[in-house]
């Protein structure tokens, strides 16, 4: 059976991001950079293999990305709220130098990437992965054997990379996931085999540079 495969890229630059303040769910647009980036994914899209489907987490953020990025396309743009940030809760719209500073034990656990911590009204690490997981798991039967293209957040790229190399929830992150960063993974129905694997990661080749929060 032909894998489906899917290609997810992580939304253009905000204000938020070059302050590594902490967006979650709050609606935050893109700037000048996010823009340009988004021009620069759909340069880079129109050499892709053809879509069945586009889908997008139906934040701002990712919204606009995803409208800039496809406009060549001739696929509308299905909105995918699965696919939204982790909700942080009482840490949105801080930085950490901030988060540490109004809740210092809160902090530490979002440090160590605590697995039930919901920062108090959020959402938990595993909550939050097996939304991920679900929804990954829907549109790959619904798109079985053809191409996907979804456009979301770095918390959820974080979860797939860990999905597609059975690395833990509460390790650090050592893998990049920078912005209008494009992914490209599959997924085998088959349950003999290893049912994610990445093609590639992080690719910013279509970008003269771009940022993660993580450096």
């Amino acid at each position: 059976m032909t894998p489906t495969r899917f290609c997810i890229v992580r939304h253009g630059e905000t204000d938020w991001n070059t302050e590594k303040r902490l967006q979650g769910q709050i609606d935050i647009g893109l700037n000048a950079a996010g823009q340009a980036q988004a021009q620069a994914i759909r340069a880079h899209l129109q050499k892709a293999p053809a879509f069945a489907a586009v889908y997008s987490s139906d934040l701002a953020r990712a919204w606009h990305t995803a409208d800039i990025a496809t406009a060549d396309l001739g696929l509308a743009v299905l909105p995918a709220p699965t696919f939204r940030e982790r909700h942080y809760g009482m840490h949105q719209g801080l930085t950490p130098a901030e988060a540490a500073h109004a809740h210092p034990a809160m902090y530490r656990l979002h440090q160590a990437r605590d697995l039930h911590y919901t920062y108090g009204n959020g959402e938990s690490l595993t909550v939050f992965a097996t939304r991920i997981h679900d929804g990954l798991s829907a549109l790959s039967e619904q798109h079985r054997g053809q191409n996907v293209l979804i456009f979301t957040h770095g918390g959820v790229l974080d979860i797939i990379y860990r999905l597609a190399t059975q690395r833990p929830l509460d390790t650090p992150r050592d893998f990049p996931i920078p912005n209008a960063g494009i992914n490209w993974l599959t997924h085998d129905a088959n349950p003999s085999a290893n049912s994610w694997q990445i093609i590639t990661w992080g690719d910013q080749t279509h970008l003269a540079g771009s940022l993660d929060e993580l450096t």
